[in-house]
């Protein structure tokens, strides 16, 4: 790496640490929102939330770096061309060509890394995620809180009026359970319960209540010392998992097929905008300063408008589109960059 080289370098990666920093923590923020949907249904630890957290981390850079490169490389040389350095370059001999096979270079190791991330680690981390997720539902401490509304147990709808303390006593007081199979209701109502798991099969123990079935416009009324009921969490752990046979759905599920069509595509962006990115980040300061926040904008909007329309199509979106946009880019260059410097 030359002197020169070296310092537009060290411009880019400025402006990329502060966006991609600023980019990262938001994407950080709706993940973590997503996690804490997780957490209505299973009871999680602390230590347990950042493993769903490094498990999405894959996802997070894929939808963070492009986007932070090809506006920190705009960026950076505006700020160049704002100051005239750029103009300073062109002017001592330094050839924008040379300066354009720079960053492709360092746009292609991105993309390839990209391109392995999105296709070999974040398959992986998402099979990690389900895995987690079904495992601490076969182990599961329900989190049955007492006084609300909308809770199950099974294919039961339960409500607990309060939780005991003291270890004891049976764990719960005053519940009431609903359940309806075609046109029969039942109702339950028990003084105490208690819930364990025994092998991934969950059994709610209920003392001393009365039960109701409903019927055909008739009431049977039953009263009981204590009921057990039972239902069983499938384990649905995926221990023969294959990156193989992952994206080989892609040739028959239309949501496999997307999503190999987006993370390929969103990989490749790195390296088919970066000669945008130098096309609108060096200008004449005086008579195109305003140039480059359409042209940011307006690439950012059509590529993914065209990854959203396309998607499904993977066999054709991907060469197409990536294709389409690194000649336009390179035909852009070349009459705005090339023949002017």
């Amino acid at each position: 790496m030359n002197r020169v080289n070296r310092y537009l370098f060290n411009s880019f990666l400025s402006t990329f640490i502060s966006l991609f920093a600023t980019l990262f923590l938001i994407m950080s923020i709706v993940f973590f929102l997503q996690i804490a949907r997780i957490t209505s249904y299973i009871e999680i630890s602390f230590v347990e939330l950042l493993k769903l957290y490094l498990f999405m981390m894959p996802q997070i850079l894929l939808f963070t770096v492009p986007i932070a490169f090809f506006v920190s490389v705009a960026m950076s040389f505006f700020r160049l061309s704002k100051e005239n350095e750029s103009i300073v370059l062109f002017t001592l001999g330094h050839n924008p060509k040379n300066i354009a096979n720079f960053f492709i270079f360092i746009s292609f190791l991105l993309s390839v890394l990209l391109l392995i991330n999105s296709l070999i680690l974040m398959p992986m981390a998402q099979n990690l995620n389900d895995n987690f997720i079904e495992y601490k539902k076969t182990e599961l401490s329900l989190n049955i809180k007492p006084s609300e509304f909308g809770q199950k147990f099974g294919d039961w709808m339960v409500f607990i009026e309060k939780r005991n303390e003291q270890k004891d006593l049976p764990e719960y007081e005053n519940i009431v359970m609903y359940n309806t199979v075609d046109d029969k209701e039942r109702f339950i109502m028990a003084h105490s319960g208690d819930i364990k798991n025994n092998n991934s099969n969950l059994e709610l123990l209920l003392l001393n209540g009365k039960m109701y079935d409903i019927y055909d416009d008739k009431w049977h009324i039953s009263t009981f010392d204590d009921m057990t009921i039972r239902t069983f969490t499938k384990d649905t752990t995926k221990e023969d998992y294959s990156l193989k046979e992952y994206w080989q759905k892609a040739f028959s599920d239309d949501k496999r097929a997307k999503d190999l069509s987006i993370y390929t595509l969103v990989a490749i962006f790195p390296l088919a905008s970066v000669l945008f990115a130098l096309s609108f980040g060096i200008v004449t300061y005086r008579y195109e300063k305003g140039i480059i926040y359409f042209g940011i904008f307006g690439v950012l909007f059509v590529y993914f408008a065209l990854i959203m329309i396309f998607a499904k199509q993977v066999f054709y979106a991907v060469p197409l589109i990536s294709l389409g946009f690194i000649i336009s880019s390179m035909l852009i260059f070349s009459k705005k960059i090339l023949k002017k410097y």
